[in-house]
């Protein structure tokens, strides 16, 4: 008999950390979530002028200048609770109005661009709606999403037999040791885009035979799995074309490629129906109608030729370069030279070219666009497509390590995400290192604490207590382990259960 199974597990310890840990950023991607929402319409006239990154094209309305792929996604969950995000909203508005509240609360943010848009948002009615809008867009698309993807490593891990033993612990360390933590935080396409990337490579590769589809089948998922990621960002051409390219090495069938150009049709055809409402054209980007700006003069409006400069960055800058946001990545260019750990983990050498073509291709693509050097102050981001694909690698090179270095080197990965999840800024400071520092000095944090102890004139000092991010962290540790981890433990130790990794 076997104890209780761990993928949900996993999925729900994920989920709720990860739903914890949400910032309350409205991000652009978040307009049309709403918008689509509220009135089944790309179109963001409402919310004019509220950020940079929404234009107008005349005749056509407001929209925002990226793929609306994020967008749809959060949609479903915010149509599912708008009436509940609608009736409160109105009530505070309401309530507002009643006590004659005309001006908007302070807000003491570091940032004056972020102080502008609450007074904005506020005097507009919206401010409330953005805040539980990040939250469902967070905690109902994101947190959910990337919980499935850190299930899907698990499961794949434990296919190849040099990682089966570590699966659930090097499964955590993908979860909570790499900027996946981090940028699951708030509504982000670019990590879409990395997991659609993943899913199709492991229904592709799909070691053990352990996925129990046809060669068509999968092929078609890896297909849609490939159009989903252009849906989400332009830059998902490059892993759209290596898994084409990888299925054909695998399955070499002329079926096969037909299903995989099918499955990559519908989200394409999703989005040339969405260009072609919004801007008139099916195959023009939105970048190709938004108006000028910083960087948009460089090349096809900000694509240009790779950039030396932005290469380096992209990789190691102190503040958002993919290796110095997860060092632990770096073990991954080890795996080539792990030979004999390659032949006993079925890693060979058509899945690492798949790999590291896939993550050399949205380096360079990344180096191309120039809009990547404004990064300075979101953080690692346009590479995060990579943060899986390198960690299959990295992982089979962790587990050649010893125990006590490889213990030190995942206490370091984990201290370091869980730091950025917790601090976010990696604008001021040192940069990548602040947020560790600031831990350190001024204790846990929480990102929408932060937010609401920085408007105290409006909630008082409450949210400003230290010790409130502890007793949740408490809190939740005690309710993972007594509702999801305890009864898993303790049918381990029941005669004849085995213990699922």
């Amino acid at each position: 008999m076997r104890a209780p199974r761990l993928g949900w597990r996993i999925f729900v310890t994920c989920w709720l950390i990860f739903s914890l840990h949400f910032a309350s950023n409205t991000v652009r991607e978040l307009y049309p979530a709403l918008s689509l929402g509220d009135h089944f319409s790309l179109r963001v006239d409402e919310y004019a002028n509220l950020h940079p990154d929404l234009f107008e094209k005349p005749g056509y309305g407001w929209h925002i200048n990226s793929n609306p792929g994020a967008s749809m996604l959060a949609a479903i969950p915010y149509a599912l609770v708008r009436p509940v995000v609608d009736r409160v909203v109105a009530g505070a508005n309401l309530s507002r109005a009643a006590k004659g509240i005309d001006q908007a609360p302070v807000y003491d943010s570091p940032w004056p661009m972020a102080r502008a848009f609450y007074q904005q948002a506020w005097l507009r009615g919206l401010d409330l709606k953005f805040g539980l809008g990040a939250l469902v867009s967070q905690s109902l698309c994101m947190a959910p999403l990337s919980a499935l993807i850190v299930v899907l490593m698990f499961s794949l891990l434990k296919q190849l037999p040099a990682t089966q033993r570590a699966a659930l612990p090097l499964a955590l360390l993908f979860a909570f040791g790499t900027p996946l933590f981090y940028r699951t935080g708030t509504l982000n396409h670019n990590l879409l885009l990395g997991h659609f990337a993943f899913a199709g490579f492991v229904v592709l590769w799909n070691p053990s035979a352990w996925v129990k589809w046809s060669d068509t089948q999968r092929a078609l998922a890896a297909g849609v799995a490939a159009g989903s990621g252009i849906l989400m960002d332009y830059s998902g051409v490059v892993p759209a074309v290596t898994l084409g390219l990888y299925m054909l090495h695998k399955m070499r069938s002329a079926q096969a490629a037909f299903q995989f150009a099918l499955g990559a049709l519908g989200p394409l055809s999703l989005l040339w129906l969405a260009q072609w409402q919004s801007f008139g054209h099916p195959f023009y980007p939105a970048q190709h109608w938004m108006p000028a700006v910083a960087f948009s003069d460089q090349g096809y409006h900000g694509v240009a030729l790779p950039k030396l400069d932005l290469l380096w960055q992209n990789g190691f800058d102190y503040r958002f370069g993919l290796f110095t946001s997860a060092p632990i990545l770096l073990l991954a260019l080890a795996a080539p030279w792990l030979r004999r750990q390659r032949i006993a983990s079925r890693l060979e050498a058509p899945e690492l070219v798949f790999i590291f073509a896939s993550v050399a291709g949205l380096w360079l693509f990344a180096s191309a666009v120039q809009f990547g050097r404004l990064q300075f102050n979101t953080g690692v981001r346009y590479m995060a497509p990579a943060f899986a694909l390198l960690f299959v690698p990295a992982a089979l090179a962790l587990m050649q390590l010893s125990p006590m270095p490889r213990g030190l080197l995942a206490a370091a990965a984990v201290t370091q995400a869980w730091c950025m999840a917790m601090y976010r800024d990696v604008e001021r400071g040192l940069g990548l290192g602040e947020p560790v520092l600031q831990v350190f000095t001024g204790g846990l944090q929480l990102p929408f604490l932060t937010v609401l102890s920085r408007m105290s004139a409006q909630y008082g000092s409450f949210f400003q207590q230290p010790a409130l991010p502890l007793l949740i962290f408490l809190f939740t540790a005690a309710f993972l382990y007594a509702m999801i981890w305890r009864p898993y433990l303790r049918a381990s130790h029941e005669p004849g259960n085995v213990l699922e990794n």
